[in-house]
């Protein structure tokens, strides 16, 4: 059933050197049995942090292999059943694992197409919109899942992500981080909202979270581990 194919996007780590300590790792943990790991395990707590103060320019880990055997069949049974959402989230899913993002922008589309009210879905397609340096997109995108749904926390989680490392909008996202611990402050979204919001305080003591004049815009978005943009 498609209800059981939860995709939900979740921040899993703190870490950044612009403006300080921002968070910077972001994954897709779309939640299916057949679905590879990611490379940080699905099952991940939101609240898991990075090292502080690990190397950014560490080696992220290897995207898992694409399973082509699995990519086909799963595309000969979309190709036969036009109206088959299960099919192209899952294909969305196995092209996320496997850092192949174009593609899966492609899939997570055209299942919305199918069921434009799944929120999660919604999501990733606005992380893989992140990870292709559109962050841009991704914010709409976002702002559409929270439409579906003004309370999905992993939603603004993510959200506060974009803003912060993609649009340089501190602010922005303070409130999104804030607006998570409003709605659950002791959940694992929550945690992890208020050690973001301690980064930012941290980065900009004593005053509001604004970059300085003249800071240069992001250009590239990373990939968990990879040198900042």
């Amino acid at each position: 059933m498609i209800g059981t194919m939860k995709a939900e996007s979740i921040v899993i780590g703190v870490a950044g050197t612009v403006f300080g300590l921002i968070v910077g790792w972001i994954l897709g943990t779309q939640q299916a049995p057949s679905r590879p790991l990611a490379p940080v395990a699905a099952s991940a707590p939101a609240a898991a942090q990075a090292p502080m103060g690990a190397p950014m320019g560490a080696s992220p880990a290897a995207a898992p292999l694409l399973d082509e055997a699995q990519v086909a069949a799963l595309r000969t049974i979309a190709e036969k059943d036009p109206a088959n959402t299960q099919s192209r989230v899952q294909l969305g899913n196995m092209y996320f694992d496997a850092e192949r993002y174009q593609d899966a922008i492609q899939w997570y589309e055209a299942a919305l197409k199918l069921n434009p009210g799944d929120v999660s879905v919604s999501t990733d397609l606005g992380v893989c919109f992140y990870y292709t340096n559109q962050p841009d997109r991704a914010v709409r995108q976002m702002e559409e899942s929270l439409r579906m749904d003004p309370r999905h926390l992993k939603t603004l989680l993510n959200l506060g992500i974009v803003k912060a490392f993609g649009k340089q909008d501190l602010v922005g996202a303070a409130a999104a981080w804030e607006e998570v611990i409003k709605i659950a402050p002791d959940s694992q979204e929550g945690q992890a909202a208020k050690r973001s919001l301690a980064n930012l305080q941290a980065a900009h003591p004593g005053g509001s979270p604004v970059p300085p004049p003249g800071t240069p815009a992001a250009t590239q978005t990373p990939k968990p581990g990879a040198p900042a943009r």
